[in-house]
This record gives C-alpha cells, structure tokens and sequence, in this order.
C-alpha cells in the first residue's frame, strides 16, 4: 500500500473504534431510563458472544484422526473445572490455555 492509503485505512479504524465507543453515549440519555432493548441485548449478548467463541474454536477438531479432540476435551474440562471450584474467569481461561499448548507440545 501507499502511504497514502495507509493513512486512510488507520484513519478510518481510528474513525470506527471512536465511533463505537462514543456512540452508545450519545444515543442513550443518561436522563432517561435504558430502553428495553437495550437491557435485553445486554442479557443475552454476553452468552451469544461465549457460545459464538466456543463453536470457532471447536470446528476444526478432527475427533476422527490424530489426538481424536483429546487435547480440546481435557483443556475444556479444566477450564470448567477451574472456573466452578475458583470462580474467577481469567483463570479458568488462562489455566486451560496454559494446558493445552502444554498438551499439544509435549504430550499429543
């Protein structure tokens, strides 16, 4: 690329990440009380947004060749395990990524 079609692409990313970031502002009062749709969306999108991340990354798990998903499996099951005897999310996630590239170097 240009240079300058490298300013406008960076220009415009800078454009769209202030526009998300402001725009709920500017739509929703903070005088008035949050419209409904609002509240909804705010109940159900952070579960869409997990199971969303859980489907990509378990859609290339080959459970009929090589390691048959065992590395996925196990790593799953220590994130929950993590996360329903200690409650705290980065953990979970962290322990359960630790362990599986431990998995994938050194074990399958």
């Amino acid at each position: 690329m240009t240079l300058a079609q490298e300013l406008i692409t960076v220009g415009m990313i800078v454009l769209g990440t202030v526009a998300t970031r402001f725009l709920p502002f500017l739509l929703v009062s903070r005088k008035k009380p949050t419209p409904k749709y609002i509240q909804y969306l705010g109940v159900v999108l952070p579960a869409a947004a997990m199971g969303l991340l859980v489907i990509y990354s378990y859609k290339d798990v080959n459970l009929l060749g090589g390691s048959h998903g065992l590395p996925e499996l196990i790593a799953t099951l220590v994130v929950v395990g993590l996360h329903l005897w200690k409650r705290q999310m980065l953990l979970s996630i962290a322990g359960g990524t630790v362990l599986y590239m431990l998995l994938l170097q050194f074990v399958f």
